[in-house]
C-alpha cells in the first residue's frame, strides 16, 4: 500500500467502501448454485411420463447396474467431472425439457446439476434417491 494511503486512509472511506462493495457484488453475482427441487414426486413422475422432463441418474455404473428407474438416463457424476461432451449431452438431454437428477441422497445430484446448469439446462436435482423413487411408484427397469 503506498505510504500516502497508509498515512491518510481515513481520508478515503468512500473509495474503500466502493472497492469492498464491488468485490462483494462481483463475487455473489457470479456464484449461483442449483437447489434441491420442491417438485413433489408425483409431479416429477407426470412430467417424465408426458415428456416435459427427463430423469437423469448420476450414480456410478455399479449402482446403475444394481438397479435403476425405467427410462432414466445414466450420466455418472464422475464423467461430468471429467468434462461434459456437449454434443453427446444434447442428444440425450433436450434443453427444452426439465432435467430431474437423482442419486442416493441428493448430494451428487446437486453437484451434477451445477455443471449442467452452467451449460444452459433447466435442472431440478431431487433429494429423493433411487429407493425413494421406487417407493413412490417409479418403475424399476428390467436388468
Amino acid at each position: 500500500m503506498p505510504r500516502r494511503w497508509r498515512e491518510n486512509r481515513h481520508e478515503y472511506p468512500t473509495l474503500k467502501l466502493l472497492l469492498i462493495s464491488s468485490l462483494i457484488a462481483f463475487t455473489y453475482g457470479h456464484v449461483h448454485a442449483a437447489e434441491l427441487s420442491d417438485d413433489p414426486l408425483p409431479t416429477v413422475q407426470q412430467n417424465v411420463a408426458t415428456h416435459k422432463a427427463v430423469l437423469v441418474d448420476v450414480r456410478e455404473p455399479g449402482e446403475w447396474k444394481a438397479g435403476h428407474i425405467e427410462g432414466a438416463v445414466p450420466l455418472p457424476l464422475s464423467s461430468l467431472n471429467k468434462g461434459a461432451d456437449t454434443k453427446t449431452l444434447e442428444k440425450e438431454l433436450p434443453k427444452d425439457e426439465i432435467v430431474y437428477m437423482h442419486c442416493v441422497r441428493g448430494v451428487r445430484a446437486l453437484k451434477a446439476a451445477n455443471i449442467l446448469e452452467k451449460l444452459g439446462y433447466n435442472v431440478r436435482p431431487l433429494k429423493a434417491g433411487y429407493e425413494d423413487l421406487v417407493t413412490a411408484g417409479f418403475k424399476k427397469a428390467a436388468n
